[in-house]
């Protein structure tokens, strides 16, 4: 299930939905950030919920060609066609959701697709995190934060950071006021270059 606005400004966003409940804490805290963009800047919400996505099969050493479903297509366009991909997952098991990891699986797989050039065409692009846990300390998210990281690391993408909040119960989130406030300003940061610890300091190119 996704939805969307026009297309026609110089940065277009996608929207990542992967809790394993319709509405989410998650999802409120990222739709309270997305409603701080300019109305011009496209938005598309995808719902991995709602995909019949099986999990991935690493097929990329084998010569059987891997068969795409119009879903997996669906999500492949919707990826390739922002500049912003904001992965709202909430926190399970301090990392991401199933259904989040999963479709960070196939980008494995669109790695290998011959013409498709999406290590290249990622490059440059930004990627954002929102996340809401029970636990009040954002330290038990590192797992998390470090996956999108490194993710953006690999594919020499920027990194905005992961907004955090607070909730466990459903529409618990909005009463964390922090939360709240940062989600006003979370887009407007700065998204440097996204680095592994080995590159970090003067010497990193």
């Amino acid at each position: 299930m996704t939805t969307e606005t026009p297309r026609g400004a110089d940065r277009s966003f996608l929207f990542v939905l992967g809790s394993s409940r319709p509405d989410g804490n998650t999802e409120m805290l990222a739709r309270a950030a997305a409603e701080q963009l300019p109305g011009d800047v496209p938005q598309r919400w995808v719902d991995l919920a709602g995909l019949a996505l099986p999990d991935f099969q690493d097929g990329r050493h084998e010569t059987d060609a891997w068969p795409v479903s119009e879903d997996e297509e669906l999500l492949r366009q919707a990826t390739l066609e922002a500049t912003d991909i904001v992965i709202a997952s909430p926190l399970y098991w301090y990392s991401l959701s199933a259904h989040t990891k999963r479709y960070l699986d196939y980008w494995s797989g669109w790695l290998a697709v011959p013409g498709l050039d999406f290590k290249r065409r990622m490059a440059g692009r930004t990627l954002w995190g929102v996340t809401v846990m029970s636990d009040h300390d954002e330290v038990v998210a590192d797992g998390l934060a470090t996956s999108l990281n490194h993710s953006a690391a690999y594919l020499r993408m920027h990194f905005g950071g992961v907004l955090f909040g607070n909730g466990s119960r459903p529409g618990q989130v909005k009463a964390d006021e922090r939360a709240m406030v940062r989600a006003k300003t979370f887009f407007d940061g700065e998204a440097p270059l996204a680095r592994f610890p080995y590159e970090a300091g003067p010497a990193a190119r």
